[in-house]
């Protein structure tokens, strides 16, 4: 077994655990946060990903709630990430007249660990990719996988260029268009939710709303948010309801398109939204609302997905990101307190797939206009599958067992 440090659990040394070497398939949010619990859990971790270099999404932006930042802490990375990025303290909603509907402190926002954080996805991956080469966590750029091959005492990995990465788990945390997936679930794709997303960076100074606020617009045509950076950056976002624009219409648009588009649809309500937009130059980009199919497999002998691979929902809940480090707080902590890789995998799957299904569910019927999600009550959301359990699920000195003995069903 790899040595730990006293301070802390690490992987069991009476000879049960069958765990001692992990592959993570992808370097993105999802996989160096996985990376990074296991090898806080004292397990020999390498990284592949098919990128050759750490770019992955970088003209997007998107926020860690409370529940994501929660679980950076417990990987030990809330420095690496309140490095960049700036906090979000307070949530403001208009409806289409203009006029302030609610005024309310966002999430955990007493707690500077806590509160949420604008920053943008490309920032977030290169600080994460960061933290685990300081770690001293192996992660190879250009590392494509092909195949899997399972055997009864390992799994090994074998890339498109060549090469092979053999461990005793592999952990698949390959985003939407997972390989790791397709080889554990065929034919399982993720499919439309109903909704195009926009998201933009207004370069001038406009009427966004006070620091620290996310300000989110109920409008006639399309739900609207935004946020002042301290640099004096808007950055903002629209949902708009529609079919995925096609692979041909994105290559024959421009942003100043894009822009033409969604101001014409803002324009119908008032508020800040289409002055944002209009202010916006050519950092402009459409993508569309995706999610996975309930039900999903996760998992096949040594092999396990994790993150958008397993759960993707549509973004309207906000949550992709932070479920995200979630699954790595509870998988590392499976595997670390849990006798063999079946137990902890099953585990795993018991705890977070309520929770995060329950995610894709909410998150869905928000973009195909719904009214609230289900369970909930007069227009107030209904708390997710383990929110009551969650402190404890992610304290990392808990057993992981003793904390799910207590019914946190998720996380």
């Amino acid at each position: 077994m790899v040595p730990t440090c006293a301070a802390r659990p690490g992987p069991r040394d009476d000879g049960r655990s069958g765990i001692v070497r992990v592959i993570v398939i992808g370097g993105g949010i999802a996989g160096t946060a996985a990376a990074l619990g296991l090898h806080k859990a004292g397990f020999d971790v390498s990284v592949y990903e098919a990128h050759p270099d750490g770019a992955e999404d970088i003209g997007a932006f998107l926020t860690l709630a409370s529940n994501g930042m929660r679980a950076l802490a417990a990987l030990g990375a809330s420095a690496a990430v309140t490095a960049i990025g700036y906090p979000l303290t307070t949530l403001r909603v208009l409806d289409s007249s203009g006029i302030e509907a609610a005024h309310a402190p966002l999430g955990e926002s007493g707690d500077p660990l806590l509160r949420y954080r604008c920053l943008r996805r490309g920032e977030l991956n290169a600080a994460l990719q960061a933290e685990v080469a300081r770690r001293g966590i192996s992660i190879r750029h250009g590392a494509r996988l092909a195949s899997v091959e399972e055997g009864h005492a390992a799994v090994t990995a074998h890339f498109t260029g060549g090469g092979t990465a053999t461990g005793d788990l592999l952990v698949g945390a390959d985003g939407l268009r997972s390989t790791v997936r397709r080889l554990i679930a065929p034919g399982v794709e993720p499919r439309h939710a109903g909704e195009r997303v926009f998201y933009g960076y207004a370069t001038r100074p406009v009427p966004a709303g006070a620091p620290e606020t996310i300000t989110m617009v109920r409008g006639s045509a399309a739900a609207f948010g935004c946020t002042a950076s301290p640099t004096g950056e808007t950055y903002w976002f629209a949902r708009v309801a529609g079919e995925p624009a096609s692979a041909d219409e994105i290559a024959k648009s421009t942003p100043a398109r894009w822009r033409e588009l969604l101001v014409e649809l803002l324009r119908k309500d008032a508020g800040p939204a289409a002055g944002i937009v209009a202010a916006t130059g050519e950092r402009i980009m459409v993508t569309g609302a995706t999610e996975m199919p309930l039900g999903t497999p996760w998992r096949s002998g040594r092999a396990l997905i994790v993150g958008d691979a397993a759960h993707a929902a549509s973004p309207a809940t906000g949550q992709g990101a932070s479920m995200a480090l979630e699954d790595a707080v509870v998988l590392a902590k499976a595997v670390r307190d849990t006798p063999d890789t079946g137990s902890a995998l099953a585990l795993y799957e018991t705890l977070r797939r309520p929770r995060v299904e329950y995610n894709i569910t909410a998150s869905g019927r928000i973009s195909r206009g719904a009214a609230a999600p289900p369970g909930s009550g007069r227009g107030k959301p209904a708390r997710r599958p383990g929110d009551d359990e969650l402190i404890r699920l992610l304290a990392w000195n808990a057993d992981i067992r003793t904390t799910s003995a207590h019914g946190g069903g998720g996380g």
